[in-house]
C-alpha cells in the first residue's frame, strides 16, 4: 500500500464516519493541513469517490455534507484490507524483531480471518448510518434486481462477515477457480459459488461497470453492487464439480437447472441495511455480535453445533459430550435460513430449542440462529460451515456422519460417503482455522438408562434408536414417543406443528394428458370428500384456474409453467390451513411438478395421481375438437402431439381408466388416502 493510498483510505474512512464533521475537524482526523485536505478532497470527487451535498446546521446555516458514493465505499472496502495487511506485517516484524518469533498474525495467502482467534471484529460491508441514507437515496435511480430467498441469504452473511473473505457475489476468475479448486483466485480456500444469477432478460440492461440496487422482496434497497462480470456458466461442470453429479435428485442440482437465472453477475457489494427479522430477534447475531459475547463472557474455545433438525435426547448428548471433549463451551448455531425440502419448519424447530435451552447448564451454552442457505453439498459444504463458523468465533466445529447430505441419487444410492465429510474437513481444518469434533451416533443402553456412542456400548446392552423416518411416522399416525428418546417439550410442539395425518391438510394433483378424465375423477372424488365432511376440500380444476386466476397466460412453456405454479402455491397454502385441495392439471413437466410437491410438502402430504390414459383413447374422447386442430397445426405446442409430456416415474398412484368406471376411479383414490391415513374409513 502506497503512502498515496494510505491517505486516501484515511480520508475516505474519516468521510464515512463523520460526512458533516467541518473541514478542520476532517483534517486533525486525517493528519493533514487544510490546503492538502482541500486538495484530496477535490481530487477524489473527480474520481467520482465523493459527492458533495448540504446539511442544515443547528445554527440553520447550510453547511457542507460529504458522502461516499458507490464507487468510493467499494474502494474504501478493498483499502481496508490492504491498510490492514501492511499493520499487520509490520507488527508481525516488531514482534519478531523483540521476541525472536513471528506473532501468528500476518496476513499469508490463504489465511481467511485477519486474526485467528475469536475476540478480534472481522471487517463487514456495511458502510455507516449517514452514508447508508445517503446512497440509498442514490440508489432510487439504478437499475435494481429483486432478491431470491436464497440470494437474500447469501447477501446477508456477505454484509455482516459471515462470508469472509468475499466483497461482493464472485466474478468470473473466482467463480471458475471455486469450482475447480475449492479458491478463490488468489489462493484463499472457500469452497461454494456464491453467485448472483439473474435471468437473461434483466442481464440485457446491466452492463459491465455499473452499479446495480439489491433490493428484498418488498422492494426495500439492502445493498448496492457494482457489476464487474458478466457471464453464463457451465452448470453441468458446476454441478459435477460442487455436487459430485449433475443429478436432478440433488436439491441444488435441481434448483441450479430449474430455479436459478441462467446468467450469473459478479461485482463487489456495498452494504446499505441488513435484512429484517420479524422472528427471534434476540436470537439473531452477526458474527461481530457474537465475537463480542464471546469477549465479554470471557469464552476463548467455542464448540459449534449446526442442524437443521428437531434436537432430541441423543443430540444433547452428544453435544455435551463434544464440548466436555474439546473443553469448551457450546454455541447451539441452527439454520434458519433455506433447508432441504420437507425439513421442519424453522419456527417450529426453534421453539424446540429453546425448550431445550433449559438442560444445558446457561453458564457454557448459548444459542443462535444462523440465516444461511444450505446447498446440501456433502463435504465442501462442512468445510464451508467450517469457514463461516471461524467468522463467527467459533474454534471448534461438530462434523457429522453425512454432514449436509442430500439423501438419495436418482440410482437409489446416497450422494455422499458417510465420512466424506469429515475426511475433507480435517484435511482443511488448520487452514479453515476450526478444528473438527467427530459426530458421534449415540444410542439409548436400556440396562443403562442413558446413552452411549454406538461403538461403546457395553456388552450384551439392549440398544434402543428410534429413527428419523420412525419418528415422522409415529408423529404422523399420533403414535407415543418415549421420553427416553425425546423431551416431553419438543414432542409437544413437534405434534402442534404436525397433527395426526387425518387431521393435517394434503393436496391430491392429477396429472395427465388432455381428455384423459383427470377432471372428471377429481369432481367425483371432492363430492366423496366433501360427503365425508370433517375438513374444506377445494377444486383446482385446469380450465377454472386458468378462468380465473391465470387468464392473461397463454400456453407458451414458460406460461404454462407459471400457471401450474399458481396452482401449486393455492395448493401450498389451502394444505397449511388444514384444507384438502384438488388439483387437474394436464402439468407436463416433470421439473415443475417436483416444483409444487416441494412447496405442498412443507406443509401437509402430496399426492401425485398419473391419469395414465393412452393418447389414442384420449384423442377418441376428444369432446372439444382439440386434438384434431392439433394434428391440422391449429393449435400449436399441444401437450402429447407437439409437445412432450413428461411421464411421472414414480407417482403415489397410477390410474388406469380405459374400461374403468369413473366412481370406481375415484374410489381407488379414496382407499388410497385411507391406507395413508389421511382419511379415516
Amino acid at each position: 500500500m502506497t503512502d498515496a493510498e494510505e491517505g486516501l483510505f484515511r480520508l475516505l474512512r474519516q468521510l464515512d464516519l463523520a460526512p458533516f464533521a467541518s473541514q478542520r475537524e476532517t483534517a486533525a482526523a486525517v493528519g493533514v493541513s487544510l490546503g492538502r485536505l482541500n486538495a484530496q478532497i477535490k481530487q477524489a470527487i473527480a474520481d467520482g469517490h465523493v459527492s458533495l451535498g448540504e446539511q442544515s446546521g443547528a445554527d440553520r446555516r447550510s453547511r457542507v455534507a460529504y458522502g461516499l458514493t458507490h464507487k468510493g465505499a467499494a474502494l474504501k472496502a478493498r483499502l481496508t484490507d490492504r491498510f490492514l495487511a501492511r499493520k499487520f506485517a509490520e507488527y508481525d516484524a516488531l514482534h519478531a524483531e523483540l521476541t525472536g518469533q513471528a506473532s501468528g498474525y500476518a496476513f499469508t495467502l490463504n489465511r481467511i480471518s485477519t486474526m485467528q482467534n475469536n475476540l478480534s471484529p472481522i471487517p463487514e460491508l456495511y458502510v455507516s448510518p449517514d452514508s447508508a441514507q445517503r446512497l440509498k437515496a442514490e440508489a432510487g435511480d439504478l437499475v435494481s434486481h429483486d432478491l431470491t430467498s436464497r440470494q437474500i441469504c447469501d447477501l446477508e452473511l456477505l454484509m455482516n462477515g459471515g462470508f469472509y473473505p468475499l466483497k461482493g457475489f464472485l466474478p468470473e476468475a473466482d467463480y471458475d477457480s471455486v469450482v475447480s479448486d475449492m479458491r478463490l483466485s488468489d489462493g484463499k480456500l472457500w469452497p461454494m459459488p456464491i453467485t448472483l444469477d439473474v435471468s437473461e432478460k434483466f442481464a440485457e440492461t446491466v452492463e459491465v461497470g455499473t452499479d446495480i440496487a439489491l433490493r428484498d422482496q418488498e422492494g426495500v434497497i439492502l445493498a448496492t453492487m457494482t457489476v464487474t462480470d458478466k457471464w453464463v456458466p457451465n452448470k453441468q461442470l458446476e454441478a459435477e464439480k460442487v455436487f459430485g453429479a449433475d443429478d436432478s435428485a440433488h436439491p441444488a442440482v435441481n434448483y441450479l437447472h430449474n430455479t436459478a437465472g441462467a446468467v450469473y453477475l459478479g461485482g463487489p457489494v456495498t452494504g446499505i441495511q441488513q435484512p429484517v427479522h420479524y422472528d427471534f430477534r434476540s436470537r439473531r447475531d452477526t458474527p461481530n455480535e457474537l465475537r463480542a459475547l464471546f469477549r465479554k463472557l470471557g469464552w476463548r474455545k467455542v464448540v459449534a453445533f449446526q442442524t437443521r433438525n428437531p434436537l432430541h435426547r441423543a443430540h444433547q448428548e452428544l453435544t455435551f459430550r463434544a464440548a466436555r471433549e474439546a473443553q469448551a463451551n457450546l454455541l447451539i448455531h441452527p439454520v434458519v435460513g433455506m433447508t432441504k425440502p420437507g425439513d421442519v419448519d424453522h419456527f417450529t424447530r426453534v421453539r424446540c430449542y429453546e425448550a431445550v435451552l433449559d438442560q444445558y447448564p446457561a453458564s457454557t451454552t448459548s444459542m443462535s440462529l444462523l440465516n444461511l442457505a444450505m446447498r446440501m453439498a456433502g463435504p465442501r459444504e462442512a468445510v464451508w460451515h467450517g469457514l463461516i463458523r471461524a467468522n463467527h468465533g467459533c474454534t471448534h466445529f461438530i462434523v457429522g456422519r453425512d454432514h449436509a447430505g442430500p439423501g438419495k441419487n436418482s440410482a437409489g444410492k446416497d450422494f455422499y460417503g458417510p465420512y466424506d465429510a469429515q475426511d475433507l474437513f480435517k484435511k482443511y481444518q488448520d487452514e479453515i482455522g476450526v478444528e473438527m469434533v467427530d459426530f458421534k451416533h449415540m444410542v439409548y443402553v436400556q440396562e443403562k438408562a442413558q446413552y452411549f456412542p454406538a461403538d461403546e456400548v457395553p456388552e450384551g446392552g439392549t440398544v434402543l434408536d428410534i429413527s428419523g423416518t420412525e419418528l415422522r411416522r409415529r408423529l404422523a399416525e399420533g403414535l407415543e414417543i418415549p421420553e427416553w428418546f425425546s423431551f416431553p417439550q419438543v414432542v409437544s410442539e413437534l405434534r402442534r406443528t404436525r397433527p395426526a395425518r387425518n387431521k393435517q391438510g394434503f393436496t391430491v394433483f392429477f396429472t395427465g394428458f388432455s381428455g384423459s378424465g383427470k377432471s372428471t375423477i377429481a369432481n367425483a372424488l371432492m363430492v366423496k370428500l366433501m360427503e365425508m365432511g370433517g375438513r374444506p376440500v377445494t377444486l383446482l380444476d385446469g380450465d377454472i384456474v386458468r378462468k380465473n386466476l391465470s387468464s392473461e397466460l397463454g400456453f407458451s412453456k414458460e406460461h404454462r409453467d407459471l400457471n401450474i405454479r399458481r396452482i401449486g402455491y393455492v395448493a401450498s397454502e389451502i394444505t397449511k390451513n388444514g384444507g384438502i385441495a384438488i388439483c387437474a392439471p394436464i402439468a407436463p413437466y416433470a421439473t415443475t411438478r417436483r416444483a409444487v410437491r416441494e412447496d405442498v410438502e412443507q406443509f401437509g402430504a402430496f399426492i401425485e395421481i398419473h391419469v395414465a390414459t393412452s393418447i389414442a383413447e384420449c384423442e377418441r374422447r376428444d369432446r372439444k375438437g382439440l386434438y384434431k386442430l392439433a394434428r391440422e397445426g391449429k393449435i400449436k405446442e399441444f401437450t402429447g402431439i407437439s409437445d412432450p409430456y413428461d411421464v411421472p416415474e414414480s407417482p403415489e398412484m397410477r390410474l388406469e381408466t380405459e374400461a374403468t368406471e369413473v366412481d370406481n376411479c375415484a374410489h381407488q383414490v379414496i382407499l388410497k388416502l385411507e391406507s395413508m391415513g389421511l382419511i379415516t374409513a
